[in-house]
């Protein structure tokens, strides 16, 4: 489908190594194979020969990427002459200085050819190489979020390596969005590569066969891991895709089936499974990231395998698993058996299987920040190929120098405030074999509002921090009494008279009666506001409390109102109907389980 590509940049030799330059003190790549030789002394045997120059491309220039290359190197932390041009069309080795012969400076071939004497050594920065890993969304087929991809090594390769698709008005154009930041993980069953033709359907497509919904908070101090079974049932909405010739078709919606067939069946891309999971939650994603099979063994490969407990051993005949009782070290197709494995934990539903690509994700991403991973060059390089070649993104993030930015957002996040929680989930009452789940009638509602309201699942301390800031401030303080609340309700979100049905229920439970319909805002809007006057405090803080507005939906004027004027509340996409409070519960609804990324567990 021309709406997917993949480039490759094949003049670069896996096999070739990061190695110590002693005249810098940095790691800097080999692509001449000199054995025993540093790059330096490799290039100053050929130095004199303005034919030989040791050039080091890396990858094929393309598009018009130079700007984009340099903002890659100046993002890794690689070193770049201020003093010196670089020729036109020619990138060299980060780190090396050319050696041009018979160019003035008394840098002629003599200088060349004696290697550089009388150059001073520069000092190694010290924090050049703890900056080597940049961990981003480089994912697994099953449990992806954010595995390592090392800044330090994003080439044009990388950026070659990554497969594209245009999902039009499903994502956002930009890398980063103001406020939180939503990216859906998608693991498919498609089987390719060699060796997975015991999984999955033959033929298919691929299905929405893994999903995670990464939220990451505004503040960047926690991040909720949300996986979506696949055989919840739904509702999946119309979808618009890209043909390959160019044109938009809108596939229709489809009521009632399992949610994995969002993805792949009816010629639906990741746009439409992207759109199924904002109809459920109410959260538009942002960017998503979607592999397959071969991905995690590739990935596990590169990573030097990751760390799984198992509470039993584990023998399963369907997927020829074996581990022991307690910690195993799992990768390639052992590590695509454990995440595919359902038979041998729990209950042997896919929700039990859903915990354990839980846990093993946790595992991961501990590997990918340990200090084995940040501070060893070849594991790096092979990571940052593996994933990219795993990858296939929206056009939003679809560069590695946008995988770069995206990777610095994440990075913020401690691991011990990434939390893994499942979708509160029922057996669905329509069947008598029980095979499909629906949504938990309050909990899961309860949930999405928290993540909506943007309300972490971990013990972070953003309660205190709130209760200092002058926003929260505005909350507190003497409410008025209901009769002596005036505003006007204005719909700015998707809910079709949602201030008609506001007013009727303000007016018959609340006892707001000076309450107006004022139908549709100019524009739609993310967030619900509440415009007032100074001297209509009182009355704001009292509404607030009726709707549930946050202290972020408190926007204070300048200047007094007159006696007869009104506040204008506007209804945005957070809210969901008359009398549902728009933020979230305090803390997640009981019963939920949770897991955080720091800590291992052992699969039961």
């Amino acid at each position: 489908m021309d709406a997917q590509s993949r480039g490759r940049a094949d003049d670069i030799d896996p096999a070739d190594q990061w190695v110590l330059n002693p005249q810098t003190g940095n790691y800097e790549l080999r692509l001449d194979h000199s054995a025993g030789e540093s790059p330096v002394a490799a290039r100053t045997a050929t130095g004199a020969d303005s034919g030989h120059r040791g050039d080091a491309r890396i990858g094929s220039q393309r598009d018009g990427s130079a700007s984009e290359d340099a903002g890659l190197r100046e993002g890794a932390g690689l070193q770049k002459d201020s003093g010196r041009r670089e020729d036109s069309g020619r990138r060299e080795v980060p780190g090396q200085r050319s050696r041009r012969a018979g160019q003035g400076g008394g840098r002629g071939a003599d200088a060349s050819a004696a290697g550089g004497a009388g150059r001073r050594k520069r000092k190694a920065p010290k924090a050049r190489r703890k900056k080597a890993l940049m961990w981003t969304g480089g994912v697994t087929a099953f449990v992806v979020v954010a595995a390592g991809v090392g800044a330090y090594i994003l080439y044009e390769r990388f950026n070659g390596n990554i497969s594209t698709i245009d999902i039009g008005d499903a994502g956002n154009k930009d890398v980063l969005s103001e406020g939180p930041m939503n990216i859906l993980i998608i693991g498919t069953d498609k089987r390719t590569g060699k060796g997975n033709e015991g999984y999955g359907d033959k033929g298919s497509e691929g299905h929405a066969d893994t999903n995670i919904l990464f939220h990451v908070s505004e503040d960047r101090t926690n991040a909720t891991a949300l996986s979506i079974p696949r055989d919840l049932m739904t509702d999946i909405p119309d979808c618009e895709t890209k043909q390959p010739d160019g044109s938009t078709k809108t596939i229709p919606g489809t009521p009632g089936v399992r949610f994995n067939v969002s993805l792949g069946q009816e010629g639906r891309n990741p746009g439409c499974t992207m759109q199924t999971v904002e109809a459920i939650t109410g959260i538009k994603p942002d960017h998503f990231m979607m592999v397959d099979f071969n991905a995690v063994k590739e990935l596990t490969t590169a990573v030097g395998g990751v760390k799984v407990c198992m509470a039993k051993p584990v023998d399963d005949p369907k997927s020829h698993l074996k581990l022991p009782a307690g910690e195993s070290v799992v990768a390639g197709e052992d590590a695509l058996a454990l995440l595919r494995t359902r038979h041998s934990f729990g209950n042997e539903s896919d929700l039990d299987r859903i915990k354990v690509q839980q846990q093993f994700l946790g595992s991961m991403i501990r590997e990918m920040k340990s200090s084995d991973t940040l501070t060893n060059p070849t594991k790096l390089f092979k990571l940052a190929d593996a994933a990219t070649n795993a990858l296939t993104v929206d056009q939003g993030i679809g560069s590695a120098k946008k995988l770069m930015t995206l990777a610095q957002e994440i990075g913020k996040v401690d691991t011990k405030n990434i939390t893994f929680v499942t979708l509160p989930v029922i057996d669905n009452p329509a069947e008598t074999v029980k095979a499909t789940v629906v949504p938990h009638p309050t909990q899961a509602e309860q949930l999405f509002a928290m993540m909506r309201s943007d309300t972490s699942l971990t013990e972070v301390k953003q309660k205190e921090k709130a209760a200092k800031s002058a926003q929260a401030a505005l909350l507190k303080g003497p409410k008025a009494a209901p009769a002596d609340v005036r505003v006007d309700v204005l719909n700015g979100g998707e809910i079709s008279g949602a201030a008609g049905a506001t007013v009727t229920w303000l007016q018959n439970q609340q006892g707001v009666l000076k309450s107006t319909n004022k139908a549709n805002a100019p524009e739609k809007i993310g967030k619900t506001t509440l415009e007032y006057a100074p001297n209509q405090a009182d009355q704001a803080r009292a509404l607030a409390e009726m709707m549930g507005l946050p202290a972020a939906a408190m926007k204070p004027g300048s200047s007094d109102a007159g006696e007869l004027e009104a506040m204008v509340l506007t209804l945005g996409a957070d809210f969901k109907g008359a009398g549902i409070p728009i933020t979230g519960p305090a803390k997640a609804p009981e019963g939920i389980e949770k897991a955080s990324a720091d800590k291992a567990v052992c699969a039961k």
